[in-house]
């Protein structure tokens, strides 16, 4: 299969109509403006449509209607964009709509900057709207797995009736790398006869809805979705492990910090040190069990993120206390370096290997 050099966001754009997209509503906002632009130009050739929407809050409940007619839908943001869309992404959460929601983070509180960061893994894995809900969060650490997780996006959110982020930063939307589309639908999506499609002959009509006036119903429902979010982390936890077993200190970093932190350990390796590493792929359901692989004579996990310290909480949940926790970050658009890395690592073990 020819590759093709493509840059993140638009690759993006390019795995969703792969995957049966031809629905985007959406607004720019950079780093992502590129996403918009090329389903602009590319949906309409096969036969999709691409809305502007007059706002954020617009473009989540297009999506809304969209999905709930049965089609393949998506929408991307960035940060301050993904805030706006909480109520609209509760919403659908809540009506069991599957859609595929891309978030290519900024550095924030409130409209930040332009530069890249890892400040919404808060909004995304705890959820930023109302409600008891989740979302699959999927972390991808480069292009050809951004590639992939919007593909398989489409199919998860079919199967389990819901939304699907993916969760990159300005980087990964910038780069340009070479990437190839393989995607292949799974043969076990279920047929979507929820949806309102128009009342068929003998057929019941179909009505989604996420409003319940009788709390009896309501609860009833929230039982529902929390027994699906089961089911999500029983069978959709994705991770990357390396050399834990043995290691004095294990990194554990998501999507494009965790490139930074491999060149970090190659060179700690060279230098003799035992570092391990642990990537989260999927951020929810959280892959938990792949801390227990880390032996008890570690030293430490240091988690380094490009926010002042949020998946470090799940770590911490993970380890259970047995072993010591420490953080590096950078926030504000600032990416941390190698070096800055190798310290912290140095300074954990107390300059010794």
């Amino acid at each position: 299969m020819t590759k093709v050099l493509m840059k993140g966001n638009e690759a993006v754009g390019a795995a969703a109509i792969a995957a049966g997209c031809h629905y985007f509503f959406g607004y720019p906002i950079t780093p992502q403006s590129e996403v918009p632009e090329y389903m602009s130009r590319e949906l309409p050739k096969v036969g999709g449509a691409y809305v502007q929407a007059e706002s954020e809050v617009a473009a989540i409940n297009m999506v809304y209607g969209a999905s709930g007619s049965g089609a393949r839908v998506m929408t991307s943001s960035s940060s301050p964009g993904i805030a706006l869309k909480q109520e609209g992404i509760s919403y659908c959460a809540g009506a069991e709509l599957p859609c595929v929601i891309v978030d290519m983070m900024r550095g924030g509180p409130g409209l930040g900057t332009i530069q890249p960061a890892q400040g919404d893994y808060f909004l995304a894995t705890r959820g930023g709207g109302n409600g008891d809900y989740r979302l699959i969060v999927l972390a991808p650490a480069d292009v050809q797995e951004l590639v992939d997780l919007v593909m398989e996006g489409f199919d998860l959110a079919d199967i389990y009736r819901t939304p699907v982020m993916i969760l990159g930063d300005g980087m990964i939307g910038q780069m340009m790398e070479p990437v190839e589309f393989r995607y292949q639908q799974r043969t076990d999506l279920p047929e979507k006869d929820w949806a309102t499609r128009g009342k068929g002959k003998g057929k019941q009509k179909n009505v989604i809805n996420s409003l319940y006036l009788q709390a009896e119903e309501l609860e009833k429902h929230n039982h529902k979705l929390q027994a699906k979010y089961a089911k999500i982390r029983e069978n959709e936890k994705k991770v990357e492990v390396y050399n834990v077993e043995d290691a004095d200190v294990v990194i554990t970093a998501y999507g494009t910090t965790s490139r930074i932190a491999k060149t970090a350990i190659a060179k700690l390796e060279k230098e003799g040190y035992k570092v391990g590493m642990i990537r989260p792929i999927s951020l929810y359901p959280f892959p938990n069990e792949a801390y227990d692989k880390i032996s008890d004579s570690c030293k430490g996990v240091l988690t380094v993120e490009m926010s002042t310290g949020q998946m470090i909480d799940d770590v911490q949940l993970s380890l259970k206390g047995r072993i010591p926790t420490y953080f590096h970050g950078r926030s504000g658009g600032m990416v941390p370096g190698p070096e800055e890395i190798v310290e912290k690592v140095k300074e954990i073990l107390g300059g010794g290997k």
